[in-house]
């Protein structure tokens, strides 16, 4: 009887501990494998308000709050061996994404992620870089993203264009012809423009050293097609990231990777997991021949 009661005892102890501390429990779930989350933020502020815009607050608690779901965060490195080599990755692994190159991420969010130690990469507008106060929205200076660089090497700096997230006639620039005063581009003259930009934008953070190797991109707007595909590949990207929501697994197309929006004001910090979830529901899977 005696035994049987210890028992019982450490039963009630062993589900008060669930109860209490389930986070401890839930950190050995396995979500998924052998396939990464990209997450994708914009702008860090406790002042500016927006759609893809969130607090510090709200950007450390999401962070807290997968690593205690047992989410692994990688580097853009580790990532495109992943994709590359196919050289194995963390169970439930999760890539960090920013867009546009704003100040806010040398200012907000670096210092959280330095802190946290979480490795992340900024798809950058270079011909920001050349007058960084000059935007609607303060942008990253050459110094800082040099500084980052040099205080932890898990942060990475890739493309968003050079000058060509912009429209033109409500079209993005990157995927549509201009047209100036009646005359529109030639097809050459278009395919010039494009492989031009993309060029510069990919030599000025070589010359950064923004990242071990430039070879990455953020389709500006989302905009892609299969020309815009070919003529980035043509001056050396590997890997370009959509805004399209979904997982990587290792037969996605590295020019077509899914992203998860995460910067929403209206995402709490549990939400992201519900987020990652409901993608791997949806998830299509390559047939097996």
């Amino acid at each position: 009887m005696k035994i049987q009661s210890v028992g019982i005892s450490m039963l009630i102890l062993l589900i008060a501990f669930m109860n209490f501390l389930p986070s401890l429990v839930r950190a050995n779930d396995v979500i998924y494998s052998n396939e990464v989350v990209v997450l994708v933020y914009h702008h860090i502020d406790d002042q500016v308000q927006g759609s893809v815009t969130i607090s510090t607050k709200l950007f450390e608690k999401q962070l807290e709050a997968m690593q205690r779901k047992g989410y692994h965060f990688i580097s853009m490195d580790e990532f495109k061996s992943f994709k590359s080599e196919g050289t194995a990755i963390h169970e439930n692994a999760i890539l960090v994404t920013f867009d546009d190159g704003y100040k806010s991420f040398y200012t907000n969010a670096f210092p959280i992620l330095k802190k946290m130690r979480i490795p992340a990469v900024n798809f950058v507008i270079t011909k920001d870089l050349d007058n960084p106060a000059g935007t609607l929205l303060p942008s990253l200076s050459r110094e800082e993203i040099r500084k980052m660089r040099k205080e932890y090497a898990g942060i990475d700096f890739q493309c968003h264009s050079d000058g060509l997230h912009a429209m033109s006639n409500g079209k993005p620039l990157l995927t549509n012809k201009i047209t100036q005063n009646g005359v529109t581009e030639t097809d050459d003259e278009f395919k010039v423009r494009v492989l031009n930009d993309s060029r510069t934008g990919l030599s000025k953070l070589i010359e950064l050293n923004g990242s071990k190797t430039v070879d990455s991109y953020a389709y500006p707007f989302g905009s892609y097609d299969d020309q815009t595909i070919t003529y980035l590949q043509e001056v050396g990207v590997k890997f370009a990231f959509t805004t399209k929501s979904g997982i990587t697994t290792k037969e996605t197309d590295p020019m077509q990777i899914p992203r998860i929006n995460a910067g929403s004001p209206f995402i709490r910090a549990h939400s992201i997991n519900n987020l990652i979830k409901q993608a791997k529901r949806h998830q299509i899977h390559p047939i097996q021949s």
